[in-house]
């Protein structure tokens, strides 16, 4: 049986991020395995105070080398090498993309290789069998930075030159049934089949034991698979926004296994209002689960939507609406669903989440998230890059 406080995806979202004004981070991540809810719990925690600290140590490289060399920026490349790709993360070519991508992108494959090695070595939270998805963005001024690992998904509803919405997927669902990544799966010794039974789901397998079956090709934890080719290193990617641009959902394969790219736009631009909008989402998904798949088990369904064009709002509703019986619990805030926070929300961001029964092998269960304060840029460089 779920409970209300036994559930595995995390939706943190932050305003101001990395005391930037006007800086915006939000997440979805969903936990897979004995201990996913554990894992999705700690990343939800932690990665977002990584992802601020090393851009915050960035931007003091920066200033220190302008200081230094009286306006020319030299900055050092990182060379943070990740064990499980043997890829050595360093400053990146431009490639067309502006100066912010390159940093930025650099911030997020630190952190997360940081995240995952702290994911590691702790003592309380086995991972050897459970880890976590993460599609996680930035948003800076007109930047979009999307940082993706595992099925989680990220569209943005834009117009086309009829003024009409239509759905630009901004992600790639990185399961190993992409050729690159099972190529590189198999290259490292581990199997790459479906059973039977789901022909259509491509599983990861030890190389001498039908187990554990992740529907993922990369993710936090999993560290049985870490020898054989599933990887925590992020598909950075990058958006600049246009005045077409309407709103951006990141959500849970849940939904998008039921649910198309033009579906999702479709329901999120007919919500009655933008708080409702997750929420909306995440309902018609559970009722789709539930109406074209009525013998099986919901999978979990979590969603986040930011909207490009609302200002900030000035003041929060009350929360601890509850729907779906003992399958949901809504925060019921008009502007910012599950955050209890007496700061500020915008306006621009709405979350939601739904949870159905665990899948079989590896599988999470949405929960909600209450963000937590970031740390300063200077105390989150100091407590959360001492590994």
């Amino acid at each position: 049986m779920i409970f209300f406080y036994a559930l595995e995806s995390a939706l943190p979202r932050f305003w101001n991020f990395g005391s930037k004004d006007g800086t915006i981070f939000c997440g979805v991540f969903d936990g897979h395995g004995p201990q996913g809810h554990l894992v999705s719990k700690m990343v939800r925690d932690l990665l977002p105070v990584k992802l601020s600290a090393n851009i915050a140590r960035d931007e003091y490289k920066e200033l220190s080398n302008n200081t230094v060399t009286n306006g020319t920026t030299e900055g050092d490349a990182v060379q943070t090498v990740v064990e499980d790709t043997d890829a050595t993360l360093g400053a990146v070519e431009n490639g067309g993309y502006p100066e912010i991508f390159t940093a930025l992108r650099t911030s997020f494959l630190r952190a997360f290789y940081v995240m995952d090695r702290d994911l590691k070595s702790h003592k309380n939270i086995d991972c050897l069998f459970s880890g976590t998805t993460a599609v996680t963005l930035i948003k800076q001024g007109q930047d979009l930075i999307i940082g993706n690992l595992g099925d989680s998904r990220a569209i943005l509803a834009t117009k086309d030159e009829d003024n009409h919405l239509f759905a630009l997927q901004l992600t790639v669902d990185l399961k190993p049934s992409i050729p690159s990544e099972a190529a590189r799966i198999r290259e490292r010794k581990g199997r790459v089949f479906s059973l039977p039974n789901e022909p259509d789901v491509t599983r990861v397998w030890l190389p001498k034991y039908n187990s554990p079956g992740l529907a993922m090709a990369r993710a936090f934890g999993d560290f049985c698979l870490k020898s054989y080719g599933v990887i925590s290193v992020p598909d950075v990617s990058y958006h600049h926004i246009t005045e077409k641009d309407e709103f951006v959902v990141l959500a849970t394969d849940g939904v998008w296994d039921v649910l198309s790219n033009d579906d999702v736009v479709k329901i999120v631009s007919e919500s009655t209002s933008e708080a409702s909008a997750a929420r909306l989402l995440v309902q018609t998904a559970h009722r789709t689960w539930r109406t074209r798949f009525p013998t099986a088990k919901v999978d979990d369904c979590a969603a986040v939507c930011l909207f490009l064009k609302t200002d900030l709002a000035n003041k929060l509703s009350d929360s601890g609406t509850k729907d779906f019986g003992t399958n949901v619990e809504l925060d019921g805030d008009k502007h910012l669903s599950t955050v209890k926070s007496s700061t500020v929300a915008p306006t621009d961001l709405a979350t939601a989440f739904v949870t159905g029964n665990e899948w079989p092998v590896l599988s999470g269960d949405p929960m909600p998230a209450t963000p937590t304060n970031l740390l300063t840029p200077t105390s989150a460089a100091n407590q959360s890059m001492k590994g």
